[in-house]
């Protein structure tokens, strides 16, 4: 049976958060000839212009066909959707009715105004983050998930994680090898938890002074080399117990726990070019061995080292 997954556009909604999801349907109904039928949803139907200019076109909401999964794509336009009653009304009845409804990136403003969030878990855009916590209070928001689901309402987060969420339900319907398959005619990974984090932690390892900029250069320099507290300690010319204290306290992190980020940013880069075999990369980014590395991955990354790797063309 076709299913049929439709996509919620207004005018100002970011293109992308359209784009990738329904490439990635496209995708999976050309591995599975009819397994889905897709359409672009707007309040009055017709061309609606993106927040980039570009235009989709649509049918309206009271013409279109029965819908099995609804997707609300996010922009800057989405609060003027959410304010309309007629649009906040449709997806509250979806929500009500359908055997699926998500939203990707600020999609999720419009899902809380219609009430389907109150109570829930949901993800958005780690910068709407704030907002989105202050304006919906009754919704458990997880601010750095790449989507979340709490029974059949599904969000995730900014731009790009609504191909993940694409991938998640496509499992859902029709299986791991065709999302496989869908994953590498899309070049992207198969595929992210939906808890892994929307970005790299070692981005923001950054310390609040600058005693200890100069050390987690070292770190990243020497990824092979002994890190252990005493080791840094030395380097930092101060006694362990004070440069621990110290350290966590300026970057949020202990020194442990820096290091092992640190060396799963640097294998994580090395898996993803596919150029060295994951028993090397253990021991160039200093974990000396491909287990310790694994158990290393699942608690930084929610993932395994294989899960890193591209898949072939």
């Amino acid at each position: 049976m076709s299913r049929c997954i439709a996509f919620l556009v207004y005018p100002g909604f970011q293109i992308l958060d359209a784009a990738g999801p329904l490439a990635a349907f496209e995708a999976a109904g050309a591995f599975v000839p009819g397994a889905y039928r897709l359409v672009v949803l707007s309040r009055d139907g017709g061309l609606v212009a993106s927040s980039g200019g570009t235009s989709l076109a649509t049918a309206a909401i009271a013409d279109g066909p029965a819908v099995d999964t609804l997707i609300v794509v996010g922009g800057d336009g989405v609060e003027a959707a959410a304010d309309c009653p007629l649009t906040r009304g449709f997806v509250a009845r979806s929500g009500a009715g359908l055997r699926r409804i998500a939203s990707v990136c600020s999609g999720a403003y419009l899902l809380a105004a219609a009430g389907l969030l109150d109570g829930r878990r949901a993800t958005t855009h780690w910068r709407r983050a704030p907002d989105f916590a202050r304006r919906f209070p009754a919704v458990r928001v997880e601010d750095d998930h790449i989507f979340t689901r709490d029974g059949n309402v599904w969000t995730s987060a900014g731009i790009s994680a609504g191909i993940d969420l694409a991938l998640a339900l496509i499992t859902e319907d029709l299986g791991e090898r065709v999302t496989r398959q869908v994953a590498r005619q899309l070049v992207v990974y198969y595929r992210r938890p939906g808890g892994q984090s929307q970005f790299s932690a070692l981005a923001e390892l950054q310390p609040a002074g600058q005693r200890f900029e100069g050390l987690l250069d070292h770190i990243r320099s020497n990824l092979q080399a002994p890190l252990d507290v005493d080791t840094l300690a030395r380097i930092a010319c101060m006694s362990p117990r004070n440069f621990s204290r110290c350290f966590t306290a300026e970057t949020g992190v202990t020194p442990a726990r820096a290091v092992e980020r640190l060396r799963v940013e640097a294998a994580a880069a090395a898996l993803e070019s596919g150029n060295r075999p994951v028993q090397q990369v253990a021991r160039d980014c200093g974990f000396g061995d491909p287990e310790r590395m694994r158990r290393a991955f699942l608690r930084t990354l929610g993932m395994p080292p294989s899960a890193r790797r591209r898949w072939p063309g």
